[in-house]
């Protein structure tokens, strides 16, 4: 998925300064919250009880930071004697009113986390800050109103009602007959990956930066239990690439992997570093200590740096990986710090990853794949994935993967014949391309002919195959999201959405099928899961429902269920 590519797309919320609570609401005000508010409550004596700025505080800010801003170690940073937060005030405010990217260091600690912005108005960013920098030891200077308006004015968000506009969640759109859709979690965070023991009681929800968050789909409860910088073989500030973490999955003795991503910029050219960590414990009845369990590297790229965006372990017991291309078309470049070559031989291919020796071997299984972000098996053990597709406007693709063959990139596109660019390389000689599945209709792109598989830009996302536990109509198909135009044209809003394919094998044997609308209007879909039976969750991304609206404020997790479950 070109998630990768991040033009005008937002900033990405890393560490949770203020605002985390007012997400969550009463979820958060649990019963030890409240209590240790009452017990701090005379210790506080010195503090200006009633005042607007500590009643901001107690509402947006002291679940994370605690009462007296002492912060959780590790977790959350201090605000009482925070050297980051004295140092500059004007960042201070941008935080509050945009959120915050990357990983910080308070007072020679480094910590990272999520923060989404806080939803304050101008004079309640200035109260709250006052406070914070008149208590606790702090000796801050007085913060107006005024301030903060022309802080605000230079963020993603320049005004108030435009902080408002980014950070309101699309209604839910009606659910399918014979369903129920229900909204389960608001996130401080942009997921990009759920996996589960499959059983319904929790839920495990990956961040693009590689933080793992456990989610009970009952209560809403939401708890952090893998922080990134606690597994990370290397930190993105030590080898100077950026980081992206897009995989995540269980194995059947529901061990947790998870799929990094790291450009090496200490070498020539630069490295795309991909490591699989695998989880050697259980704490508290979840995952824990994870170690490197496979890695391997190529050469990196400036732009296109796709890599590795899905795990999940197939009908044989091996783990299959989605290693997408490293350029939009296997375009080649003389620039002497990036590898000019177009692919390499491991990359635009599926992966599969042998484990049943001592050490883990790759295979690749199938080429030609630019970028499947999603894939899974049906109930004869048959692979599909889904795949973005270039920045030239050719259709997206559904294929089925079968072993060996080709499915066309950086050649070809869906059913093209023409070049999607002039410089695009010529196909070796005698190299036979697998079409993708036919789109006969309805929905997802067609108009009138068959089609390739879905409309340009798309992006298809997360796919799950439907068994049983589903009711007629539904048994036996697929479900998949489609998280939306990339190219960001005000013009063309396609995606959004989650589609049922219902597929056959045509005369000729390749599979071709007819693909509904099933949910329309959501916030960004990027992935889905069967997280119990007869039940589906469905991560948004963000909650931007236009292909021209921001990327920023974190989405949700939905559960649509078969009614009665």
């Amino acid at each position: 998925m070109k998630i990768l590519n991040w033009k005008n797309s937002g900033t990405p919320w890393w560490f949770r300064i203020l605002g985390v609570c007012a997400l969550f609401g009463s979820a958060w005000m649990t019963a030890p919250l409240m209590a240790e508010q009452t017990n701090a409550s005379s210790s506080a004596a010195s503090e200006a009880k009633g005042s607007p700025g500590r009643d901001l505080y107690l509402k947006n800010c002291f679940a994370c930071h605690q009462m007296r801003g002492q912060g959780i170690p590790g977790v959350f940073p201090p605000l009482a004697g925070s050297d980051y937060l004295l140092a500059d005030i004007d960042r201070a405010i941008r935080i509050i009113c945009e959120g915050l990217n990357g990983e910080i260091t308070v007072n020679a600690r480094r910590y990272a986390g999520v923060m989404p912005p806080a939803i304050l108005q101008d004079e309640e960013v200035a109260s709250v800050l006052n406070y914070v920098l008149r208590n606790w030891g702090n000796a801050g200077p007085e913060v107006t109103s005024e301030q903060v308006k022309k802080v605000r004015a230079t963020t993603v968000y320049p005004t108030f009602e435009a902080l408002q506009q980014a950070n309101r969640y699309p209604p839910l759109p009606k659910a399918p007959e014979g369903f129920r859709l229900r909204e389960v979690a608001r996130l401080p965070f942009r997921p990009v990956r759920i996996t589960s023991e499959g059983r319904g009681q929790k839920l495990y929800v990956l961040t693009e930066q590689g933080d793992v968050w456990r989610l009970d789909p009952s209560n809403a409860a939401l708890k952090q239990i893998l922080p990134a910088n606690r597994y990370l073989e290397r930190r993105p500030d030590d080898i100077g690439g950026p980081l992206f973490v897009l995989g995540m999955t269980l194995d059947r003795q529901k061990r947790l992997y998870i799929a990094s991503n790291q450009q090496n910029k200490a070498t020539r050219p630069y490295q795309n570093i991909v490591t699989i960590y695998r989880s050697t414990a259980i704490a508290g009845g979840d995952p824990s200590e994870l170690k490197p369990w496979f890695q391997t590297n190529y050469p990196g790229s400036p732009a296109y740096i796709h890599a590795v965006e899905h795990i999940a372990f197939g009908p044989d017991g091996h783990l299959y990986a989605g290693n997408g291309g490293r350029t939009d078309g296997g375009l080649t470049g003389a620039d002497s710090e990036w590898y000019g070559g177009g692919e390499t031989p491991i990359t635009g291919c599926l992966w599969r990853i042998k484990s049943d020796s001592n050490a883990p071997v790759l295979e690749v299984y199938a080429r030609g794949t630019r970028n499947a972000y999603g894939f899974c098996w049906n109930d004869a053990g048959e692979m599909f994935a889904t795949e973005n597709g270039p920045d030239a406007d050719a259709p997206e693709e559904l294929n089925h993967i079968e072993q060996g063959k080709h499915y066309g990139f950086p050649y070809r596109f869906a059913d093209w014949t023409k070049k999607a660019y002039p410089t695009s390389p010529e196909p070796p000689a005698g190299l036979t391309f697998t079409l993708p599945v036919a789109n006969l209709g309805p929905d997802g792109g067609f108009s009138g002919s068959p089609m390739f598989t879905f409309d340009p830009h798309s992006g298809p996302g997360g796919i799950v195959f439907l068994g049983k536990e589903f009711p007629e109509g539904y048994r036996g198909t697929f479900l998949l999201t489609r998280f939306g135009n990339f190219i960001r044209s005000p013009k063309d809003n396609s995606g959004f959405d989650v589609l049922r394919a219902t597929l056959r094998r045509n005369a000729e044997g390749r599979y071709e099928g007819h693909f509904h609308t099933v949910l329309s209007g959501l916030g960004r879909p990027i992935d889905i899961h069967q997280g119990a039976p007869g039940k589906l969750y469905i991560a948004e991304y963000s909650r931007s429902t236009n292909s021209s609206d921001s990327y920023g404020p974190s989405g949700r997790i939905l559960e649509l269920s078969v009614a009665g479950r």
